[in-house]
């Protein structure tokens, strides 16, 4: 019985009272204070069950208000989901999916009942499971939003590169309780990283090379950046009792200028035999694929005066001479047995004034370390940084 039909019920059955509350009241042989009682507690029992009624017809009007908002905004987030321009995929803790979208069928050429119960790993080529494997273990243990780059396979159809961007959701007690899954084909993205390569290569060997020995200095115009083709230059400044300090390094396809910099006394000079390339500035605006080449260097160079600066900021001089040497590992860090080697030779006066100290503490400090087992020299003296 729906509340419609209850509401009519109550109503007639009220109705019905009332009509035997009137008749009992004029009958002579009831005993007039017995049957005029008993409808009466009847009729007023029945109101209170027509006004339960009322009520319960109000509630059940608001349900259906609210269930029909919830549904509307169930749609909407399913057709959020539904047609993203990019695929979307749920899958359980053990990678076997769960919903797909179109774009995700359409990417994987499937349909979507096919796609559901299938393991995410059936579409990654065999060569490549393993390691997707792996990542995927580590990602799932991981509240951090990761990306994992792999080749994917169609069914019945081709490979294309892949970026899955993949985020673990927890249930109430903090357990992972399914992945949710980005799907994007980026072999486009590929072709034009490739193209801006080669670009690349075309407009640095379109121009004049420059060579600089080992030592001299270079010269720098605030209207040219130079570009490193080959060696290592080193960037330098001086502070007022005339010390040099170290401020970065440049190495091979690396960019450096004064134009690139507010210090007002800006040196650079090669640490190794350097080839170098010039750019007009001017370029960046009006040649787009020099600018499309060149910004991500300078980017690096920003990034790489920042750790410099955290170098400086450390209080100890012994903090500051290790991040300078994990640093220069990074750069100019070459993979020998039981280590890394430095393949520039720096002196103490190099690490000094990087350092923001004398060379006579550089000196001790390196000591230390090679007593310690931490450092070694090769044959022509170069660093070897241990594993």
């Amino acid at each position: 019985m729906n509340i419609e039909q209850f509401i009519q019920r109550a109503e007639s059955l009220h109705s019905r009272l009332a009509d035997l509350y009137q008749t009992a009241s004029v009958l002579p042989w009831i005993p007039p204070d017995l049957l005029p009682q008993a409808f009466k507690e009847l009729y007023s029992t029945s109101r209170m069950v027509q006004l339960a009624a009322e009520e319960l017809y109000q509630q059940n009007e608001e349900l259906v208000q609210t269930r029909n908002l919830l549904e509307a905004e169930r749609q909407r987030y399913q057709n959020l989901f539904e047609f993203a321009p990019d695929g979307y995929l749920v899958t359980n803790t053990e990678g076997i999916i769960q919903e797909a979208n179109r774009a995700a069928a359409k990417l994987l050429n499937a349909s979507k009942p096919l796609l559901v119960g299938k393991p995410m790993i059936n579409f990654i080529p065999q060569a490549e499971r393993r390691r997707f494997r792996t990542e995927f273990i580590q990602l799932s243990q991981s509240d951090i939003v990761r990306e994992i780059l792999a080749p994917v396979q169609q069914r019945h159809g081709d490979f294309f590169d892949a970026a899955f961007t993949v985020a673990v959701v927890r249930n109430q007690h903090g357990k992972p309780a399914a992945l949710c899954w980005l799907l994007r084909n980026i072999s486009e993205r590929h072709r034009l990283e490739s193209a801006n390569i080669n670009e690349e290569e075309d407009f640095t060997q379109n121009r004049p090379l420059h060579k600089y020995s080992k030592g001299e200095t270079i010269p720098l115009n605030p209207l040219v950046i130079w570009y490193v083709r080959q060696g290592l230059v080193k960037l330098s400044t001086f502070c007022e009792t005339g010390e040099e300090v170290l401020v970065g390094l440049a190495t091979a396809e690396m960019v450096f200028g004064s134009s690139m910099t507010f210090l007002a006394i800006y040196q650079a000079t090669a640490l190794a035999d350097v080839e170098l390339v010039s750019i007009y500035m001017a370029e960046m605006t009006t040649t787009p694929s020099v600018s499309i080449a060149l910004l991500p260097k300078i980017n690096q160079r920003l990034k790489q005066t920042e750790a410099f600066l955290v170098i400086s900021g450390r209080r100890r001089v012994q903090e500051r001479l290790h991040h300078l040497l994990e640093l220069l590992k990074q750069h100019v860090g070459q993979p020998v047995p039981g280590g890394t080697r430095l393949s520039v030779r720096f002196t103490h006066e190099d690490f000094a004034s990087a350092c923001c100290t004398t060379r006579v503490t550089i000196t001790r400090l390196m000591g230390k370390l090679q007593q310690e087992g931490v450092i070694s020299l090769d044959a022509t003296k170069h660093i070897i940084l241990k594993n």
